[in-house]
């Protein structure tokens, strides 16, 4: 595992990795040493939700309204989904043709919680 993180990008594995969620990943590897980015990689494999993930949660929504935006930590818009069948099953909709912003917004503030929490470690 020595080097890892300059020889072979174990990123790349993730599933429905983008490449601006990549680009996410590479600033903030570039400020932590090499065991704070093996911290990092652990914590956010584990954090982070693909795309693909997140359109199966969306359609899932029609049965149980909110679902995507209770997996995204978005509670508060669950709970206004939940209550309202997903605001009339149009912000579902909107949720299906847009879940791959919702799994980049969520993946960001993973980047950022994954990397404060590796700049900690060490």
């Amino acid at each position: 595992m020595d080097n890892m993180f300059q020889n072979n990008n174990p990123y790349m594995s993730l599933p429905g990795i983008t490449p601006e969620e990549l680009g996410y990943i590479q600033q903030a590897l570039a400020q932590l040493t090499e065991n704070q980015q093996k911290y990092f990689y652990m914590n956010y494999s584990t954090k982070r939700k693909s795309s693909q993930d997140i359109l199966i949660f969306s359609a899932v929504g029609f049965i149980v309204p909110g679902l995507q935006r209770f997996i995204v930590g978005q509670i508060g818009m669950g709970i206004l989904y939940f209550f309202t069948a997903g605001l009339c099953f149009i912000g579902t909709i909107v949720d299906i043709v847009n879940y791959r912003t919702l799994a980049n917004e969520f993946n960001q503030k993973m980047v950022y919680e994954s990397f404060q929490m590796a700049k900690m470690a060490n």
